[in-house]
C-alpha cells in the first residue's frame, strides 16, 4: 500500500563471483597458495596502502599480476566524471558488474580530503525529496563495492598529492539496512587503508534496529541521522520510515549510541523553502536535539526533478541556525558541493537514465 512506510529490502542480488576488494586478508591467502607466504603481504600492502591496481603492484611477479587481474576483477566501470568548476569536487557514476548504477563523491577541503560512498544500489526508503529515494531501489552492495568507491577516489586524489582522510556513508541506499557489509567496509577502511575511525561516518534515516546493531559494534565510528522534522506528523511525509519507528522510539536509540561510544551525535535537516524552515521547525529541533546532545548540520535542499518544492533562501537558513544556537543547539551550514555537476546523491544517475531513454 503506497502509505505504508518502507521496509529495510532482504534479497541482496549480489554478483556470485567476487571482486577484487571483496576478498579479506584469510581469503586472498587461500587464493595465494602456493604463492611464497610474503607475497600475500605485498599483495595487500599494494592494494590497500599504496592504493595500486594489480598491474601496477611491481614488487611481485607479472604472471601473478595478471592471474589476479583475471580472478578478481575490479567492481566498477567508470560511466562518467562530473568536476566542479572549481576542481574541488568530482562525483563520479559507475556501472557495477550486473549492470547497477551507484554514484561516489570526492570532496577536496583546505583541511580534509572526504569520499562519500554508496551502500546501495538506489534506495528503499522512499523518502520523497531524494533523487536516489524517488528511483527505487536495485540491491545492496557488497563490501568490495563500497571498498573499491574509497580506493578509486583515493587514486584521483592522489593526482594532486591530496590523501583522502575522510569517508562519509552518505551516498545512495541506506547503510544501516546492509549492515553487514557495511561493518566489513568500515573494518577494511580502518584497519587496511588506515583512515581512523573517528574520520568513518554512517547515515541512517532512523533505522532503530540498524542503529540499535550499528552501536553493539562499539567502535568510534561516527553515526549521522538524516532528521529533517522533529514532529511525527511531518516526518511520517518527509521520511516515510518514521511511521515504523517515530521520534521518541528513534531518540531512545539515539540515546543509547550516544552513551555507548562516547561519541557525538549529529543530525542531518535538508531545509527545504516553506516545508520545515520556519521558527517553529526550529524550535521543535532544538528541544529534540538538545537532550541528545547532537550537533546539527542545515543542508539547502537540492533541487531533483520529482520534487517540486525548492531548498530554502540561503538567508533563511542562516536565520534558521540563529534559532538553534539560541536554543542551544550548535549548528552548521554545510557548504553545498557540486550543484553544478549534479553532485546530490541520485541525481547523476537520474540523469544518465533520463538521457539514454
Amino acid at each position: 500500500m503506497a502509505n505504508e512506510p518502507p521496509t529495510a529490502p532482504t534479497e541482496t542480488n549480489l554478483p556470485s563471483d567476487p571482486s577484487l576488494y571483496d576478498l579479506d586478508r584469510v581469503a586472498l591467502g587461500e587464493l595465494l597458495d602456493g604463492e611464497p607466504r610474503f607475497r600475500l603481504d605485498q599483495v595487500w600492502s599494494g592494494l590497500y596502502e599504496q592504493l595500486k591496481d594489480p598491474a601496477d603492484i611491481s614488487n611481485i611477479p607479472k604472471v601473478l599480476r595478471t592471474a589476479i587481474d583475471e580472478l578478481l576483477p575490479p567492481s566498477l566501470t567508470m560511466v562518467r566524471r562530473s568536476v566542479s568548476d572549481d576542481r574541488e569536487t568530482s562525483k563520479f557514476l559507475w556501472q557495477l558488474r550486473d549492470g547497477y548504477l551507484i554514484e561516489t563523491v570526492l570532496m577536496h577541503y583546505d583541511d580534509r580530503t572526504t569520499v562519500c560512498v554508496s551502500s546501495q544500489a538506489g534506495c528503499a526508503m522512499a523518502c520523497g525529496f531524494c533523487a536516489t529515494g524517488q528511483a527505487g531501489f536495485d540491491r545492496h552492495l557488497s563490501t568490495g563495492e563500497m571498498v573499491e568507491q574509497v580506493i578509486r577516489a583515493g587514486q584521483i586524489s592522489a593526482e594532486t598529492n591530496r590523501r583522502v582522510d575522510n569517508v562519509v556513508f552518505m551516498g545512495m541506499g541506506e547503510p544501516l539496512a546492509n549492515l553487514g557489509p557495511v561493518a566489513s567496509a568500515l573494518e577494511r577502511l580502518n584497519e587496511d587503508v588506515g583512515i581512523g575511525a573517528r574520520h568513518l561516518t554512517v547515515s541512517t534515516v532512523g533505522v532503530v534496529p540498524g542503529i540499535e546493531a550499528f552501536t553493539d559494534l562499539q567502535s568510534q565510528v561516527g553515526l549521522a541521522v538524516s532528521l529533517h522534522a522533529a514532529n511525527d506528523t511531518k516526518r511520517n511525509e518527509l521520511v516515510p520510515i518514521n511511521k515504523r519507528f517515530p521520534l521518541d522510539v528513534l531518540a531512545r536509540a539515539c540515546h543509547r549510541y550516544v552513551q555507548t561510544t562516547g561519541r557525538r551525535l549529529s543530525f542531518e535537516w535538508a531545509m527545504i523553502d516553506g516545508v520545515n524552515d520556519t521558527d517553529a521547525d526550529a524550535a521543535e529541533l532544538a528541544a529534540y536535539a538538545t537532550p541528545l546532545r547532537a550537533h546539527v548540520n542545515l543542508i539547502p535542499l537540492n533541487a531533483t526533478p520529482a520534487y517540486a518544492t525548492v531548498g530554502s533562501p540561503l538567508s533563511r537558513v542562516h536565520q534558521f541556525k540563529d534559532r538553534l544556537h539560541t536554543g542551544g543547539v550548535n549548528a552548521t551550514v554545510r557548504r553545498n558541493r557540486g550543484t553544478d555537476i549534479d553532485a546530490a546523491c541520485g541525481q547523476l544517475t537520474a540523469h544518465h537514465r533520463s538521457v539514454r531513454r
